[in-house]
């Protein structure tokens, strides 16, 4: 191949829309289109069928990720109109052969796709003799959501004996011109082009990225300073959303505001408020406190605000009362309490910084992550902070698609197809 071609992954369920923003990304300079693993699954071989009538002058993939049974489905997936067909490369040998040799009966490329294979090397140059045509180098949405990456050693290896390679996994307009650095044939974009506003202008901008070549990688960040970045760009629904509808916590801010840290916990009660305010000088520059009282006495004021405004902290959350709120509005700083008073407690140097914390039955640990908003507050265990910063980010992205699609006349409940996917009643 000459040339690097722009693959659309379109993973919905919907065939319509699905066809809205093919015909989208098609004006951009897409050059192949995918029919996703989704799609198949949701609306079978006529997903094929219509993309084949929509674009005949176009590439159409079907992603069928066939495991067993190989000449079947690529079979009925050729005759249904693909050009290509991709088949798992975990599949057996046997399958493969036989999906082969379905491919050569039918006239069409087998695709093979290296997700989940241990040793991509070794399984892409066995595919490659064995007579596939294309090796996909792919990471899929949940690796990705893991922080897993395309290996550029990979694809330069594969290169490097000949073989047709396609690469998948989380590319943007950002990140394309590295893989086609390294000397990949085809660049598989799905969600930096399906879950846009406007995917036609979206797909211009990748198809012009594509021509900047670059060697190297970027530097990569460090995952900490990720999520923060990540959790700066979404909402706390967006967050509970991605964290299968996890409920916040009933506290409000102070101040229509947004706070993304890592967490400090602090234990007390009574309305002692010193180890809350002990936990500024221990808290590091961007962290957010997090207060564990459940009296009715304030521990947390202005001046605590303003110390921790000055130490360069991200917020406080105080699940009790705090005081002072005219003075805290003026700070402008980040502060979420249960209840508003007016008495403070006492100094009495009672509870632990540190320490595990339970609100509202949610355990909530020193090095945790929390988001704030106008809704409200989202903690996020640490270990799973990565996943879910990344998950919100791509519901925050389809909802800016289905925004885009009530924008142009549709109704909330046609845009989700509420009756198609209700619950069946016998």
């Amino acid at each position: 191949m000459m040339e690097t071609y722009l693959q659309v992954a379109l993973d919905l369920t919907e065939l319509e829309r699905a066809v809205k923003i093919a015909r989208e990304s098609v004006m951009g300079g897409a050059d192949w289109i995918e029919v996703g693993t989704p799609l198949i699954k949701s609306e079978g071989m006529e997903a094929v069928r219509t993309f084949r009538r929509e674009f005949p002058n176009h590439v159409v993939v079907a992603d069928m990720k066939t495991m067993d049974a190989g000449a079947v489905e690529v079979e009925i997936a050729a005759k249904s109109g693909a050009d290509v067909v991709c088949v798992l490369g975990e599949a057996d040998n046997s399958t493969i052969r036989d999906a082969l040799r379905s491919a050569r009966r039918y006239g069409v490329k087998l695709m093979g796709d290296l997700i989940g294979v241990e040793n991509p090397i070794e399984r892409g140059l066995e595919l490659a003799s064995m007579g596939v045509d294309i090796i996909n180098v792919h990471v899929g949405i949940d690796q990705q959501m893991r922080g897993e990456e395309i290996g550029l050693d990979v694809i330069e290896r594969l290169k490097e004996e000949g073989v047709v390679v396609a690469v998948a996994g989380g590319l943007d307009a950002d990140k394309v011109g590295a893989v086609v650095g390294a000397g990949v044939d085809i660049v598989i974009v799905g969600s930096a082009i399906t879950r846009t506003k406007d995917p036609r202008k979206a797909t211009l901008k990748i198809k012009e990225a594509m021509k900047k070549i670059r060697r190297k990688n970027t530097i990569k960040k460090r995952k900490e300073d990720e999520i923060l970045e990540i959790l700066c760009k979404v909402t706390t629904p967006n967050l509970s959303d991605a964290l299968h509808r996890k409920p916040a916590i009933h506290v409000r801010p102070i101040t229509p505001c947004k706070m993304a840290g890592r967490v400090l916990t602090v234990a007390t009660y009574g309305g002692d408020w010193a180890k809350p305010v002990e936990a500024i000088d221990m808290a590091e520059k961007g962290d957010v406190i997090v207060i564990a009282s459940q009296d009715d006495v304030a521990v947390w004021g202005e001046l605590a605000t303003l110390s921790a405004m000055k130490k360069g902290l991200g917020g406080v959350v105080v699940h009790g009362a705090v005081r002072d709120v005219e003075e805290i509005k003026k700070l402008c700083f980040p502060v979420f309490a249960r209840k508003v008073v007016s008495n403070a407690g006492d100094p009495k140097g009672f509870g632990e910084i540190g320490v595990e914390i339970v609100i509202e039955g949610q355990t909530v640990k020193t090095g945790d992550y929390v988001l704030g908003d106008e809704n409200g507050v989202v903690f996020v265990p640490r270990e799973e902070a990565y996943e879910a910063a990344k998950r919100a980010l791509e519901v925050a992205k389809l909802e800016e698609r289905l925004k885009a699609e009530i924008e142009e006349g549709k109704t909330l409940s046609e845009v989700a197809q509420l009756l198609r996917w209700e619950k069946r009643k016998e």
